[in-house]
């Protein structure tokens, strides 16, 4: 019998994972955290107990385990799955498509295949905006074209995608929801979570803040001649706690068997900011200068996309309430607290 409180989150230790796994805390669920730290540090797990004041089930497994997932869910039972566990930067995908491959998809066969075995029902798929490439037309919705993919981290998100679709479809009583995420920024506002790239960032405001913060020289813009007001690449930023609440709401919508197998929702705020706009909101809301230079366009960008997230509205019943502002003043408080 599953637990009806107890959800399993993979890649619980992440930026997205972390902050969603409060909120699920928060709304009175049991989350069961697995990760294996391969993109994140324990220390994520110190801010978590903060946080909710107990220790959380934590199990450092690889989600291409099959015996260890296996051992995880026979102990927990959980009623529901979110599965964030992913490896996620484009350009890293570009230089090692195999590892990409491999991690993604097989830790979703692994995954996708307990639950059918254990009886699990409800999945949440971490999802990007990557699947619609550039897009014919903005903003974009839930039945904008799939294009081909600009890279093989986006591939793995359609074919992801397109495997839940299968399995749901073959598995009685399976549902799914499929969050395609824009772009998600910002910090827990108690400085005790946030980003916390290893290496250089591949994201722009995690960049910002650690060049705001002396530790890299100089912020490169690539590109300032897209058709585009001010010349640069223009994206949703969503905070990332509204996009930890869309979890939580995807979770209780499953839950409460209103999903018919397999749904998709864009997780956005409904607006698009340039590249420029938000180094120019960052400085203004903490009081501080960022040295950028002007380099060449970077392969693989997309020009301009934001969503269109009303499905989201009103059937999830979700909507993005922070602002870029809260946003940038929360990546700035996490970056000091970081340094202090």
């Amino acid at each position: 019998m599953n637990n009806s409180r107890s959800i399993l989150v993979t890649g619980g230790a992440g930026f997205i994972g972390s902050h969603t796994v409060v909120s699920l805390f928060e709304a009175g669920y049991q989350p069961v955290i697995v990760d294996n730290l391969s993109n994140s540090t324990s220390s994520v797990l110190a801010g978590i107990r903060q946080l909710v004041g107990t220790d959380l089930p934590f199990y450092q497994i690889d989600c291409t385990n099959r015996t260890a997932m296996a051992e995880v869910i026979d102990k927990h039972q959980p009623a529901g799955v979110i599965h964030f566990a992913a490896f996620k930067a484009v350009g890293e995908s570009v230089a090692k498509p195999l590892a990409y491959y491999r991690n993604n998809l097989d830790s979703l066969i692994v995954l996708l295949d307990l639950m059918g075995e254990k009886g699990i029902s409800n999945l949440v798929f971490s999802s990007s905006c990557t699947v619609y490439g550039e897009p014919d037309a903005l903003p974009v919705t839930e039945e904008s074209a799939i294009k081909i993919a600009q890279s093989p981290y986006g591939y793995t998100k359609q074919v992801g995608e397109r495997m839940i679709a299968d399995a749901v479809q073959a598995q009685p009583n399976s549902h799914a929801i499929l969050l395609r995420y824009f772009n998600p920024i910002g910090a827990h506002p108690s400085a005790l979570i946030g980003e916390l790239p290893l290496g250089v960032p591949n994201n722009l405001v995690p960049y910002i803040t650690q060049t705001a913060a002396g530790l890299r020289s100089v912020l490169t813009v690539y590109g300032d001649d897209y058709h585009t007001p001010d010349g640069t690449c223009i994206r949703d930023y969503i905070h990332v706690l509204d996009l930890a609440e869309a979890h939580v709401a995807a979770i209780e919508l499953l839950l409460a068997q209103k999903v018919d197998k397999t749904e998709v929702f864009n997780i956005g705020t409904g607006h698009g900011q340039s590249v420029m706009e938000v180094i120019r909101t960052f400085e203004q809301v903490n009081q501080v200068n960022l040295p950028f230079v002007i380099g060449p366009r970077r392969s693989g960008d997309v020009e301009q996309v934001w969503a269109d997230a009303s499905k989201a509205e009103q059937v999830l019943g979700w909507k993005a309430k922070r602002s870029l502002s809260t946003a940038l003043e929360d990546a700035w408080r996490w970056q000091l607290h970081l340094q202090s």
